[in-house]
């Protein structure tokens, strides 16, 4: 009897001994093997922990096979900086890198029933493109290298859901036609497209991450203002028959306005008003056809700079080139111009001046020089006529109608007859006035088109 009671006494014992051990462990406490704690089913993250999973996943892992049999790949563009616009060569230089990811199921180890044993406490893996599998990718319309994207020294990360992060970065040059229609202050539309290259369409498939264009680290450029940055899926392109998949980010950046003001428009102007100041000198001077040529050369040096900077196409025609093409015509016809107003004020006073010319002037030339007569176009430099009179008695006797009357008539007569020194005047406050409406009308013009375009677009 009492062996019986010493049997069941142990037994409660040991059963109550074996409650107390299980009890924490079925709560999950961390420092008995629970659920909650690292236990021998999940150790701590270790360097031999990592090296275990390295060996478990890449044992048999076959690079040049994609990970599915249709692979799906995001990819997003973050702009650093432009390094230069060049509209001459038409072509962009950007810094950045590019953010691609896609889901390898080869190399998850989320769930510990796939693995040898629970390797959750490892977060991330980082590899390279030597051993993973990497999609080939393509610029599109580089124009440096249109090789595949690759670098073997950017690790990437893999996350413990299979997914794999990859940032390769570089200095991309593309092509960008150029429109310089609005030249110096335009504004260009580029373009980065991004294309699979051996994989099809059907084996590769190219989408937007969820932030298609990263600005966030961006550094502004002296010379142009980046607008902005958008992407658009371009659909599939056909290369001998096979599609494949291609993305196209589009780059908007304006040129800055004050340099080329100051620099190119101002001068450019202000030129243009001096090829009218020629018929402002006066003829005794002996500087008229010097600086009328003086003008024109400069404005030809002006027109080869601007050429210099410029593609040479006929799909766009610039403004600019236009409006110098029209005040250099202008110069050298202001050349000619000047050799007749010369020509006819040394004419000699014996040739007699037709009367269409007289007529004409009247009428016309007048008016357009802004005179009421023709004496008014001497006034203050009038030649003695009458060698007998100074022109201090002329002026008196106008003044106080004392004299002979058929003397004051023929005194009248003479300031008023039309003579080739006095055309020659006419003709240059002809010339003069025609030239600055001309000018003036059409850099207003061509200002109008070049601000009105830069501020709406």
């Amino acid at each position: 009897m009492k062996c019986d009671r010493l049997h069941i006494m142990t037994l409660t014992k040991l059963i109550l001994l074996i409650t107390l051990i299980a009890l924490p462990a079925i709560r999950g406490d961390p420092g008995l093997g629970g659920p909650g704690g690292p236990g021998p089913d999940k150790p701590e993250y270790s360097t031999s922990l990592e090296t275990s999973l390295r060996r478990e996943l890449f044992t048999g892992y076959e690079v040049l096979q994609r990970p599915h049999e249709n692979v799906r790949i995001f990819i997003s563009l973050t702009i650093l900086t432009v390094n230069d616009l060049n509209i001459k060569d038409q072509s962009l230089s950007i810094s950045g890198y590019l953010t691609v990811v896609w889901l390898d199921s080869r190399l998850d180890w989320s769930n510990s029933s796939t693995t040898s044993q629970d390797f959750t406490n490892v977060k991330f893996l980082f590899s390279t493109e030597e051993y993973v599998w990497r999609p080939a990718l393509i610029i599109e319309n580089s124009v440096k290298d249109i090789g595949i994207i690759n670098d073997k020294f950017i690790p990437m990360r893999i996350v413990s859901n299979g997914n794999i992060v990859w940032n390769p970065s570089g200095i991309y040059e593309v092509s960008c036609e150029s429109d310089i229609t609005y030249y110096p202050l335009d504004t260009q539309q580029c373009t980065v497209k991004i294309s699979s290259w051996a994989y099809t369409s059907g084996e590769v498939s190219l989408d937007f991450g969820p932030e298609s264009v990263d600005l966030s680290f961006y550094s502004p450029n002296g010379e142009w203002d980046l607008i902005s940055a958008s992407s658009s899926k371009s659909g599939s392109k056909s290369r001998g028959g096979i599609s494949f998949s291609s993305l196209t980010y589009s780059i908007k950046l304006q040129r800055r306005p004050m340099f080329h003001i100051i620099n190119t428009l101002f001068p450019v102007a202000l030129m243009a008003v001096l090829i009218a100041m020629v018929f402002k000198l006066p003829v005794d001077s002996g500087e008229k056809i010097g600086f009328s040529l003086t003008v024109l050369l400069a404005y030809a040096v002006y027109l080869t700079m601007i050429s210099d900077n410029i593609p040479s196409t006929s799909v766009h025609i610039c403004y600019l080139s236009i409006y110098l093409v029209f005040i250099l015509t202008l110069g050298a016809t202001s050349v000619i111009l000047t050799i007749i107003v010369l020509s006819l004020h040394f004419k000699s006073k014996e040739d007699e001046i037709p009367q269409w010319v007289k007529t004409m002037t009247k009428k016309f030339l007048l008016k357009i020089a802004g005179m009421e007569s023709c004496c008014k176009c001497c006034e203050g430099q009038r030649e003695t006529e009458v060698e007998v009179l100074t022109q201090t008695a002329i002026a008196n006797m106008k003044k106080e109608k004392k004299g002979h009357p058929q003397f004051v008539e023929a005194v009248t007569s003479m300031d008023n007859e039309l003579t080739w020194e006095k055309l020659s005047k006419i003709m240059d406050k002809v010339f003069f006035n025609i030239y600055i409406a001309m000018i003036v009308i059409v850099t207003v013009m061509l200002f109008l088109a070049i601000f009105v375009n830069y501020y709406t677009s």
